[in-house]
């Protein structure tokens, strides 16, 4: 008898529009990244992350479960889609509206130039 399939949980997938044109919102975002704990909480760690050009890829560990995502910077927006394991993907929608706010804030809050 065949193993029935285990169905993997949709991607979680937040848009987020903006103003301030693909290169600053690309700077603003890998300021961000550089300290997304301090934004987000401690059940929240950044294993890894890699740019290439407007494409970001990341590892991360929220709640002790490992995902997986990727941001792309668009001039008028930055899309964003994490790969949640299905204990998290339960509370998908609540870490939607936690992401996109998180998002939000590293693009709308200004950072020092380097």
């Amino acid at each position: 008898m065949p193993q029935p399939v285990k169905k993997m949980p949709q991607p979680v997938i937040v848009t987020i529009p903006h103003r301030l044109g693909k290169d600053e919102a690309k700077r603003r975002l890998q300021a961000g990244v550089s300290n997304v704990r301090s934004h987000v909480s401690d059940s929240f760690v950044m294993l890894k992350h890699a740019w290439a050009g407007d494409h970001l890829d990341f590892q991360a560990s929220l709640l002790g479960q490992s995902t997986t995502g990727s941001v792309d910077v668009a001039d008028d927006h930055v899309r964003l889609e994490v790969q949640l394991p299905w204990v998290l993907a339960m509370v998908a929608n609540k870490a939607k509206a936690l992401v996109k706010r998180q998002g939000q804030l590293m693009l709308e809050k200004p950072t020092p130039k380097r």
